[in-house]
């Protein structure tokens, strides 16, 4: 196999991981598809950490909204899991599920 056939390959096997892609020939479509719901879910999971204030208002829809996203956002090799919320954060508000966050007040003034 050339090197272009098992990047094609690969490319591929990450598609139905990661982008709700078909399964590729010779894999077992069930155990991909648990596959992907595993990453998916801690993908999931790891956002909600960072970024708990999206998680709590968005609430129950939280997890429908994560997968919507995520299909059609699939993590970039070298991506960290803070750019990740951070992008599903505006996600959502650009498609209208919350309004952006107030920034933070201080509590202190600053004279002078």
């Amino acid at each position: 196999m050339s090197r272009e056939d098992l990047a094609a390959a690969q490319g591929e096997l990450l598609r139905a991981l990661l982008a709700g892609g078909s399964a590729p020939s010779g894999f077992d479509p069930d155990a991909l598809r648990v596959e992907a719901t595993s990453l998916l879910a801690k993908r999931r999971r790891i956002v909600s950490q960072l970024d708990p204030d999206t998680a709590e208002n968005l609430g129950e829809r939280f997890t429908e909204l994560f997968a919507e996203y995520a299909i059609v956002n699939p993590r970039q090799a070298g991506s960290r899991f803070r750019d990740d919320a951070a992008a599903f954060a505006e996600w959502a508000v650009e498609h209208g599920h919350m309004t952006p966050p107030r920034p933070e007040r201080r509590w202190w003034r600053r004279k002078g």
